[in-house]
């Protein structure tokens, strides 16, 4: 079993532009019983969470940490970041690999799921850890770690005509350094037949200073069609410095979308949900996918029934224009697409 290494990838000496980020990174609290003595938690909490910790440890950036309330067992922010004994049970019917990336690889670091895109896992850093991760046990050791290694995984891709979108995901591809991240994107623009990027990131959330203008250039500043989908699950995480760097990238011609997990004990009402989409739209962000949670072992108390999603969706549609209603989906291993499950749709 692997587990995420929470460093960017250094190559070179740290330049001003992304030196704020990534001092962030530097300062992200690791230990469990260290998080909680910054939020004002008991020792008793903290002792049972660093009983579910297990062999995915604790990241979270003092951005997002932030906006934690203090002393609140019970914050939706918390939730998402803080073990629980509930982890290190298993669950029939949740598995190390829920949606079957092993079976869609056609190269190390590179799926493909879904005609006409191709996904590559860039990383297996991110800016946080997510205790429902679906990919918390993936084989990152596995993937590309340097530019030439990319080569034979951009082979695949080009050998392939009918892939004109590739998602660069992992991990999250914005924790590599500019330099690296760069030099592969020039050559995902090489490919003829590509016409989009997409990249799937919470960078902007857990840690906005990322949003820099080299970042924002690299990003732009190819032939392709940038796309961001960025992951925000309650409204509480889209603070004032979170919209600007959204902004940002909105003006640099960016499209943003945001995808979302229903997680219960977080986003699993309709208030939670109507606020999150009036935020996002508030900051120019679409609500794109709710999605079901990926059953991957550790995160079965997250699960929502979907049954009751489809309440939420159903109810949000009473209160909401349509654009503002967020497709309510799942990943079903070996369909040709995410399956809707809202049946009114």
């Amino acid at each position: 079993m692997s587990i995420l290494t929470s460093s960017p990838q250094f190559v070179r000496p740290v330049s001003a532009s992304e030196s704020s980020w990534r001092e962030e990174v530097r300062l992200a609290v690791r230990d469990v019983r260290e998080l909680c003595r910054r939020l004002g938690l008991s020792a008793e909490l903290a002792g049972a969470a660093e009983g579910g910790v297990g062999e995915f440890p604790v990241f979270v950036p003092p951005s997002f940490l932030a906006r934690i309330r203090h002393g609140d067992p019970q914050d939706p922010l918390l939730r998402q970041v803080l073990p629980t004994l509930e982890e290190a049970t298993e669950v029939h019917g949740f598995s190390a690999d829920p949606v079957d990336d092993s079976a869609a690889a056609l190269e190390p670091g590179v799926l493909q799921k879904y005609a006409g895109r191709a996904l590559l896992i860039a990383t297996g850093a991110c800016a946080v850890h997510c205790r429902y991760c679906f990919r918390r046990h993936y084989p990152y050791q596995e993937a590309p770690h340097s530019d030439s290694a990319w080569d034979s995984a951009l082979a695949s891709i080009g050998a392939d005509t009918s892939i004109t979108e590739v998602i660069l995901s992992g991990g999250d591809p914005l924790m590599l350094v500019d330099q690296r991240l760069a030099a592969l994107v020039e050559k995902i623009a090489k490919v003829p037949h590509v016409e989009r990027l997409r990249v799937h990131t919470r960078l902007p959330i857990m840690i906005p200073s990322r949003v820099t203008d080299r970042l924002l250039t690299l990003l732009t500043n190819t032939r392709l069609t940038p796309v961001a989908i960025i992951h925000a699950n309650h409204a509480q995480e889209l603070d004032e410095v979170v919209a600007r760097s959204l902004s940002r990238m909105q003006l640099a011609g960016i499209l943003l979308l945001n995808q979302a997990v229903l997680l219960r004990g977080v986003n699993d009402s309709v208030g939670s949900q109507v606020a999150l989409s009036e935020r996002l739209v508030r900051m120019g962000v679409l609500p794109y996918y709710l999605h079901q949670l990926d059953r991957v072992q550790g995160a079965a108390h997250f699960e929502v029934p979907i049954a009751e999603g489809k309440k939420i969706i159903a109810e949000m549609r009473d209160k909401l224009p349509g654009y503002m209603v967020p497709k309510y989906v799942q990943e079903i291993p070996g369909e040709l697409s995410k399956t809707v499950l809202d049946s009114n749709l």
